[in-house]
């Protein structure tokens, strides 16, 4: 190597690109991820994604919705047939579908991976088994030796990007003109958290998740977000 005073990356010894993730269920005490599976899950999906009545849900999604459940089958065939993205239905502790997440943008050569398309049924939003299901997907790609989890989304998704942030992903920058989608601009916010940060973020999820958090009727005792505060990179 040539005798410089050039800054140059820390060295990453040891390390070997992970495996692709694995295609078994990621259980959890308050859901269940297992892989989608259109004809076992569309009807489920379809009543839970019907309580979104103004589908305000679909907005910042580049599909959806879907007015029928054969159309709503459809694009689940669709999807389900694909390694990259790589969909989870997310079931809860009845045994129903009530959203779906997956990984995509799989870089095992980089050791990077993205979670993303991400539609959760309004029975499923601000509640412990949606924060488990995020926890259980970032939880399974640390674990199999990645080193950076990505999360992006529309720079105008207010609730996504407020998502990011109280699951401990740091804010990293916006992608101007990233893309076009239903016909209209999108500027991408780009959020990730690193290997190095991931022994904080799970015990700060362990914590949050633990039945002793919640009282008698169900309401947090300490949040998510300052649990996380502290684990965020600095921007900019």
């Amino acid at each position: 190597m040539p005798d410089t005073d050039l800054a140059i990356g820390f060295a990453v010894d040891g390390w070997h690109p992970p495996p692709l993730p694995t295609k078994e269920p990621m259980e959890g005490a308050y859901c269940r991820l297992t892989l989608l599976n259109p004809k076992a899950h569309a009807a489920d999906l379809f009543d839970a994604f019907a309580e979104d009545t103004d589908n305000v849900d679909w907005v910042y999604l580049p599909y959806g919705p879907f007015d029928s459940l054969p159309a709503l089958k459809a694009w689940l065939a669709e999807i389900a047939g694909q390694s990259d993205p790589l969909f989870y239905t997310v079931m809860d502790r009845q045994g129903k579908a009530v959203g779906v997440a997956s990984y995509l943008r799989i870089t095992p050569a980089s050791g990077s991976i993205e979670v993303g398309h991400i539609h959760f049924s309004p029975r499923l939003q601000a509640t412990p088994a949606a924060t488990e299901a995020m926890y259980l997907m970032m939880k399974h790609a640390f674990t199999l030796g990645y080193r950076r989890y990505e999360w992006k989304c529309d720079a105008l998704n207010q609730r996504s990007r407020r998502a990011a942030l109280r699951l401990g992903l740091s804010f990293e920058g916006v992608f101007r003109q990233a893309t076009v989608y239903k016909g209209r601009n999108r500027d991408t916010a780009w959020y990730a958290a690193v290997d190095l940060e991931w022994p904080r973020l799970r015990a700060a999820f362990e914590a949050w998740l633990d039945p002793a958090n919640f009282d008698d009727s169900g309401q947090q005792q300490q949040s998510l977000s300052e649990l996380t505060a502290s684990i965020l990179a600095a921007s900019g």
